[in-house]
């Protein structure tokens, strides 16, 4: 009995959050008495909880629905803001900096400190802030909240410290930027507009100073008001009354006449000699038609009005167009001189802005491009060419070029993988662009010393494969393929695909990728699978297609006496499927049954002629799944590749087939219930056939009990109970179909889903491992491996771990001939009956630790050109790698470690004798929906992801809980859908449809953080004004002798009301410097940011000194003048 609680005591102190000896252990996972002592398994973990830490390294992609732009022009840094309260600031590539207002409110307007490395943000929750970008990370300094009024524009000259916001009620209020509290000095509504205006002028839509004298403030009302404000004599110079509404003002550099866009579709020219009417009306793009009329036209929403030395000034604007043209594209128009160019843009321009040489409003403005930001794109057009070509943008905005549908990432590359996907990709790359450099080219960034090759992978809805440089926490694209050039074009309308996803038939699902051999595997929607090989060499090939027949009747009813007697499928070695081209199915594409029903036909039709393909992936077989019976068939939900062996696996939620894809044969094809023959685990219960039968498609919900998508999606979070299965099942794209033919399809894309997934409640069905309800066994998982398929086998063989939606592990021995020759002409044979492991759950993940606790790799070959030239002396070979698990285990003897994590649980098996060593339940309350086995720091954990929120690590073997962070407050299906672990401790998902978000949950990568990512601000001299000259001095105003700190400083203006703004310190400040910044990198800053302090206190105390020798010379002097004058005079003259 004590030798047995040792044993017991052993298992529980490595692993303290275990439930050894629980009703999961069971028999056919082993018990912990029938587990090895602690010295049989001597696994010295290294990994403790300070290795971890979770946090947001870089955002990629295009900033989500944009709302606002700004840009530097000394510095040359853009800003875009975003509904959702994000903020993205860009410099030159490998300065990409996202920020996030805690609010989440949308911001509105961005304005820069030229300069001074600081950003003001207005958000819609009527708040401003102070961004510090002085530091890597950027912070809030200062936040200001308006409490009775609504911001609706702001403005910051040029080197002054005083904002200028105006607000709903028309009134415009000051502040200063420095300690961010309002100035006592506003202008009401009602003082701006005369006394006998009856009506409100509206809400404030443009502030900006007069670049002939900035103590003028010129105020834009909505109504079509324009006011110019003295702010010395706090008068109106002048009022303007039109009669349409204002949408924009732009001044001419001389500060004589300004622009004005209007909601007709106008442009009004204003003199300040003459402010009673327009000095000239124009509609760019408004034709005069037959009766002298006007055609109507859209608002022109903003105007820029900018001048050159050289030439004439340019006007460009957005929007304008006429009415008439439907389905007209945006466009921006570029006016200059009598030349117009209409830019038509894909997706509708949100804001643009026109990049000058000088940051000074009253000088020649000389423009040299125009930031133009859309919805979905930004695009920068370059104004000094006069063909207007647009520049090569260097960030990756296109990543939603198509809808992304699925991710896959991996660090630690192969070193030369890289240079060669580049080299083919830039093949393909579009010309026409500008030979300038990109003009947003601020900030520095360097190469870290902390990087190695990382790739990650796209895949889009409209089948198309992205191949991205991550390396060094950048994102650069590498290669795009297109599997659709697989397929004949579906018609419109017709054929098996519109019926099955008439959007988007080529989706992609998921992808299978092997750097080493660089085999490519990709899962599409319409139940397909294409393999590619990769050559530097163009081909003529013949695609090669298979058809599988995956399929159960849904309306069996399935006992455990019918199993053994009728089996829904028929044995493996009888009526195996076998392989066929394409063209030689002797059904024809669109053949039906004499009763109509589609049987034995794909959703696609593979091109049956030969094909020329270029250099890169190549495919090297098509597989597609075929209708059965009127019944489409079922996406497939678990995909394994391995080179070594040269096999394929895939499953659904019917069975499991194994393809050999040198031979181009199907080896497997068999249902879950068949793969475990006598060992079956359930008691299988009597299933009532489905009666109403409902029309879906595409990637759809599947509750437990059978009720439809909309029912499920419109119960509320707390009385709605959302199946495990059904999350699982959409997240790995499983779709129940249940057609019947007197309902239509309703077709799918995914812009429809994206809507969807974002109502995705967490709550879980009370009846987690029942199967009363549903019979069919989705296959989950899927691994090739070296390991042993049975209790009593010596040596490791080739094997397929198979995990089921039930929580079952299956093991399939197999018998792959050694001999290269033989391998192409001898059949692969498979045993299915194997071991049969349990865990609670679906299970989601397999990976084997050698007995020393180190990562066995799978089997690989070594990549090999098959389209190169033949060597008569050097015959080609295969090269194959193998990690056996024996090895390396000298001391310890034969045997492996299986990992295997469910949805609710992980466990650590020890091969051959398939006994539990270590159980963990990683949740109660929520489930798993992503797990991976990672290298961090030298060694290895288990990385989870969970519905919840929470992601979590665990040592191995002991799955010791090492970090558990709740890192997402909600999860949609799209996170759920993309999230990926990958080695080095990283991770990433698509944090919108837009964006790609990588984190690290490695202390080590935290702490070089700040040594990555790019410098924002770079000191830099300011451009000195030019010489204005004496007349232009002397007659252009006193522009220069204006001092603000007189008129909106509180001795001269008083304080604001309390009650108007609050003023809420921000995190940024010296103290929240202090804590976000680290390493040396943040050490120099301080050092910088205290240098320049220190600077200007010492240049004040100069200051001072100097006016205290002024003065004691002074006292000096009188001191001496009364001496001489008193020196000759006796006491009693005093």
């Amino acid at each position: 009995m004590k030798k047995f609680r040792k044993v017991l005591d052993g298992l529980t102190t490595s692993s303290p959050g275990a439930t050894v000896g629980s009703p999961s252990c069971g028999s056919a996972a082993g018990t912990p008495t029938a587990a090895p002592t602690p010295k049989e398994i001597d696994v010295q973990e290294t990994l403790v909880s300070e290795n971890f830490q979770l946090c947001k390294t870089v955002r990629h992609g295009f900033p989500y629905q944009p709302t606002a732009l700004a840009f530097d022009p000394v510095q040359k840094i853009l800003a875009i803001g975003s509904r959702s309260g994000g903020v993205r600031i860009l410099g030159r590539p490998g300065v990409d900096c996202y920020c996030q207002h805690e609010s989440g409110a949308a911001v509105l307007q961005l304005q820069f400190l030229i300069n001074e490395g600081a950003l003001v943000s207005a958000c819609a929750d009527d708040t401003l802030h102070l961004w510090n970008l002085r530091q890597r990370r950027p912070a809030i300094l200062h936040s200001l909240k308006f409490n009775r009024e609504r911001i609706t524009f702001c403005h910051l000259p040029f080197q002054s410290k005083w904002l200028y916001v105006g607000t709903e009620r028309g009134n415009t209020h000051i502040v200063n930027i420095e300690s961010f509290v309002l100035s006592g000095y506003v202008i009401m509504w009602n003082k701006a507009i005369e006394l006998s205006t009856k009506t409100h002028p509206g809400p404030v839509v443009h502030l900006s100073d007069s670049p002939k004298d900035e103590g003028k403030l010129l105020i834009g009302f909505e109504s079509g008001t324009i006011v110019q404000w003295d702010l010395r004599g706090k008068k109106a110079d002048f009022r303007i009354y039109y009669d349409e509404a204002i949408h924009s003002v732009s001044w001419h550099h001389e500060g004589k006449q300004f622009m004005c866009s209007h909601s007709d579709g106008s442009l009004t020219l204003w003199n300040l000699r003459n402010t009673t009417k327009p000095f000239q009306v124009t509609f760019p793009h408004g034709k005069i038609q037959r009766d002298a009329r006007k055609e109507s036209c859209k608002p022109i929403l903003k105007v820029e009005y900018k001048t050159c030395r050289n030439s004439e000034p340019f006007v460009i604007f957005s929007g304008g167009l006429s009415y008439d043209k439907a389905g007209r594209r945006p466009a921006l128009t570029i006016m200059h001189g009598k030349a117009i160019t209409v830019l038509e843009m894909d997706y509708p321009i949100v804001e643009f802005m026109v990049l000058c040489e000088t940051p000074y409003n009253n000088e020649v403005q000389e423009p040299y491009a125009v930031v133009v930001l859309l919805e979905k794109d930004l695009i920068v057009v370059d104004l000094t060419q006069s063909n207007y070509p647009v520049f090569e943008n260097p960030y990756p905005m296109d990543i939603h070029e198509s809808p992304v549908t699925c991710t896959a990432y991996f660090a630690d590359c192969p070193p030369d993988i890289i240079p060669i996907l580049y080299s083919i990709g830039a093949k393909h790359k579009k010309t026409g662009y500008s030979q300038k450099e990109w003009p947003i080219s601020g900030g520095t960034w360097t190469l870290g010393s902390h990087t190695y090759p990382e790739i990650i992978i796209t895949g889009h809805a409209d089948g198309s494969i992205k191949f991205w440089d991550a390396s060094a926490i950048t994102l650069q694209m590498l290669y795009k393929m297109k599997t659709s050039k697989v397929f004949e074009k579906p018609k419109p309308g017709e054929g098996r695909a519109a019926e099955l996803v008439e959007e988007d038939p080529f989706a992609i699902q998921m992808v299978s990728w092997c750097p080493q051999s660089r085999m490519f595997c990709v899962v599409g929607i319409s139940a397909h699978i294409i393999l590619y090989r990769f050559s530097k060499y163009d081909a003529n090939t013949q695609i090669v297609s298979l058809e599988v027949r995956l399929q159960c009747d849904s309306d069996d009813v399935i006992s455990p006496s019918e199993n053994e007697n009728n089996p829904s499928f028929s044995e493996p070695g009888s009526h195996s499927p076998q392989p066929h081209h394409q063209h030689q199915h002797p059904a024809s594409p669109g053949s039906r049954t004499p009763e109509g029903i589609k049987d034995s036909i794909p959703c696609l039709k593979v091109k049956d002629r030969a094909v020329r393909v270029p250099p890169g992936y190549q495919s090297e077989l098509v597989i597609q799944l075929l209708w059965v019976d009127g019944e489409p068939p079922q996406q497939i939900t678990s995909l394994d590749i391995n080179s070594a062996y040269g096999l394929l696996a895939f499953g659904n939620c019917n069975g499991l087939a194994v393809v050999d894809y040198l031979q181009k044969t199907v080896i497997l094809c068999m249902s879950t219930l068949d793969l475990y023959g006598s060992t079956d685990p359930y008691q299988r219960l009597t299933r009532s056939p489905r009666r109403n039968r409902q029309s879906t498609s595409g990637l759809t919900e599947l509750t437990d009990n059978q009720q439809s998508i909309d029912m499920e999606r419109n119960k509320s979070p707390t009385s709605g109970h959302a199946s495990r299965r059904a999350m699982l099942q959409q997240l790995h794209g499983v779709t129940m179909y249940s057609h019947d033919e007197h309902h239509s399809t309703t077709s799918y894309c995914w812009s429809d889903r994206e809507s969807r997934e974002n109502s995705f409640t967490r709550s879980r069905s009370s009846s987690v491992s029942s199967i009363d309800r549903d019979t069919k066994e989705a296959v989950t998982t899927l691994q090739f491996g070296e390991s042993y398929g049975r209790k009593n086998d010596v040596l490791p063989t080739p094997c397929l771990w198979v995990g089921t939606s039930l929580g079952v592990v299956l093991l399939i021995p197999m018998s792959i001939p050694t001999d290269q020759e033989e391998r192409m002409e001898e059949p692969v044979t498979m045993g299915v009956s194997g071991a049969v492991l349990m865990l609670k759950g679906s299970v989601l993940r397999f990976s084997f630790l050698d007995c020393m606790g180190a990562l066995i790799q799978p089997p690989y070959e070594v990549w090999r050109d098959h389209n190169a030239p033949e060597d008569p002396d050097r015959p080609r070979r295969r090269k194959l790698v193998h990690f056996s698990p024996s090895s390396s285990q000298d001391a310890c003897g034969d045997g492996h470690l299986a990992v295997v994590c469910s949805e609710r649980q992980a466990k650590v098996f020890l091969m051959p004798s398939q006994s539990c060593l270590f159980v963990h339940n990683i949740t109660e309350s929520s489930f798993v929906l992503r797990a991976d086995v990672v290298s961090v720091c030298n060694s290895v954990c288990l990385a989870c992801f969970c519905a919840n929120g929470h992601v979590m690590t665990l040592s191995l073997p002991s799955l010791r809980p090492l970090m558990d962070v709740n890192y997402l407050p909600l999860t949609d299906m799209r996170i759920a859908r993309t999230f990926y672990f990958t080695n080095g401790g990283q991770a990433l998902y698509l944090s919108s449809p837009t964006e790609v978000q990588r984190i690290t949950y490695s202390q080590e990568m935290c702490d070089n953080l700040q040594e990555m990512l790019g410098e924002l601000f770079t000191p830099i001299e300011t451009p000195e004004a030019q010489n204005r000259g004496f007349l232009k001095g002397f007659f252009g105003g006193n522009a220069h002798t204006f001092d603000r700190e007189e008129l909106f400083g509180e001795a001269a203006a008083g304080k604001a009301s309390r009650s108007l703004a609050q003023h809420i310190p921000g995190q940024g400040g010296v103290e929240g410097m202090k804590v976000a910044a680290s390493g040396v990198v943040g050490e120099l800053a301080r050092a910088r940011i205290a240098l320049d302090e220190r600077g200007q206190r010492l240049g004040e105390l100069e200051e001072r000194t100097a006016l205290m020798m002024t003065s004691a010379e002074a006292f000096s002097k009188h001191a001496h003048e009364l001496m001489l004058k008193c020196k000759d005079k006796k006491w009693y003259q005093f």
